[in-house]
Formats: structure tokens, sequence, C-alpha cells
């Protein structure tokens, strides 16, 4: 039988009876998916799920149901529905071996929005890059690093890579290493230091700041200077740290050792 009369049989099989109940059961299908819509809304609104969460899965309901809505309503109207369903599962495995990427991001993008391991705005670091989330779909994540670019991260690496947040506590240590030369009192360095540290705006005094002695180099004795900023501050209380030290270094006498080049000229005689 060829597909032009297969296809004539088919249609000349469909009555009007089987007509109207495809139309009875799309119009029932429809009201169906609403009222199951209104439901999964108010449902999802009382839970905790992020907001982009919740509209991908009412997207993917409406999916679903407009295709098993399609389905019954063939069946309905006289149509073999084996065709139609082995057809979908045909399709849907040709989309997942093509999509193999692109369906794995989705899931990292689920994984992230449900989770919740970072936010808008939040500085975090993975896989060698660090910069601030400006962005999250179901498909990457967008940061903006320091220097002003723009990395699109795959969800799919995302969430399975190592990930350090340093904003999720609202807060951030400061710290900074510093040389003083062997002459100077251990106690005077760190008076030196803290000083520093009270010349330095958006530093916190809870955790309280607190100066190491950390190494001896081979021309100097290396300090390290620890406190705490909020996430938002950390930059500008680093830098302008670093700027007080050789200040408070100058005011309390202490110096900061570098390297010599020493050049003996020795005059020969005869």
């Amino acid at each position: 039988m060829t597909f032009s009369k297969l296809t004539n049989t088919t249609i000349g099989s469909i009555s009007l009876g089987k007509l109207l109940s495809a139309a009875v059961a799309l119009l029932i299908c429809l009201i169906v998916i609403r009222i199951l819509v209104r439901l999964t809304n108010r449902l999802l609104k009382k839970s905790k799920l992020d907001p982009q969460v919740q509209n991908y899965a009412i997207k993917g309901l409406k999916l679903l149901a407009y295709i098993i809505t399609a389905i019954i309503v063939v069946d309905s109207s006289g149509i073999p529905s084996s065709s139609l369903v082995a057809l979908l599962s045909v399709g849907s495995l040709g989309v997942t071996l093509a999509a193999e990427d692109i369906l794995g991001n989705l899931a990292g993008g689920l994984v992230i929005l449900t989770s919740r391991p970072f936010a808008i705005g939040d500085y975090i670091e993975t896989s060698g890059t660090s910069g601030t989330v400006r962005e999250i779909t179901l498909n990457h994540t967008k940061l903006l690093t320091p220097d002003g670019l723009t990395v699109m991260l795959p969800n799919k690496t995302l969430s399975t890579s190592q990930m350090t947040n340093y904003t999720s506590l609202g807060r951030r240590r400061v710290s900074q290493k510093v040389g003083a030369s062997y002459d100077a009192p251990t106690e005077t360095v760190k008076q030196a230091c803290l000083r520093a540290v009270e010349m330095t705006d958006k530093i916190l005094d809870d955790p309280a700041p607190s100066v190491y002695l950390t190494a001896y180099g081979k021309s100097a004795i290396e300090y390290t200077v620890y406190c705490w900023a909020a996430a938002v501050d950390h930059w500008d209380a680093q830098i302008s740290l670093g700027e007080h030290l050789r200040e408070a270094f100058a005011e309390y006498g202490v110096e900061i050792p570098y390297d010599h080049l020493n050049v003996h000229i020795v005059e020969r005689i005869g």
C-alpha cells in the first residue's frame, strides 16, 4: 500500500463523531492544563525555590501537558496514536544525542538554581577564573572579572567543579605581607602594622586585626597583617592597607629593606 493510499484510508476512516470527540477532548485537556498550571504556580510560590526555577518548571509542565494532549486528541480522532508515540520517542532520542552538552548545561543550571551555591553579586572563583556573578541562566553563568572582562561559564562544568564563594559570609579577610629590617624590634613592627590598620577605612573591628611574624628572609623579616572587611569593601581595604603600611613604618622609624648591589673597585698597584 502506497503512502497516498494509506493517508486517504486514514482520513476517510475519521467520522464526524470522532472529530467532535477529538474537539471535546482538546477542550477538556486545555481546561485541565490551565487548572493544573494555576495550582502548580500557587504551590511553587509557597516554596523557597528560585523564581527562575519556578518559571522553568511551569514551562516544562506546559510542554509535557501539551504533548500528552496531542496524543489524546489524535487517539480520540481515530488515528492510531502508536505511530505518533513512536515518532516522538525517536525524535526525543535524536534530540538527546545531538544536544548532550546543552542538556548537561540545563541540568547543571537547575542544580545551581536549586542548591544556590552563589547568587548574583557574589564574588566567586572556579577553574582558575574569578569574578562577580552578573547573570545565571539554565545554560551558562556570566562573570565580570576585576579587569572588566565578561566570562561565560557553562553550567555543566560549573556545577561539577570546585568553587569558592568569597562573599557568602558577608565579610572577607584582608591579608598583607610586609618586610621589616632585622634591626627593628618585633613589637615595634607590630605596633606600626596595627597603626596602619587604624589608618585604613572600612576595616571591621570584629574579628580584631592581628599581626604575625611569618618568615625570616635573606635581608628582611616578613610580617603578615590580618584583618577583615565587608565583602564589597575588600579590594579597597586591601589596597589602602598597603599604602598606609609605608606611612606607618615611616612614623615608627621601621626600615623596609630592599636588595642592594655593592660594587667594590680595587685599584691595582704596579
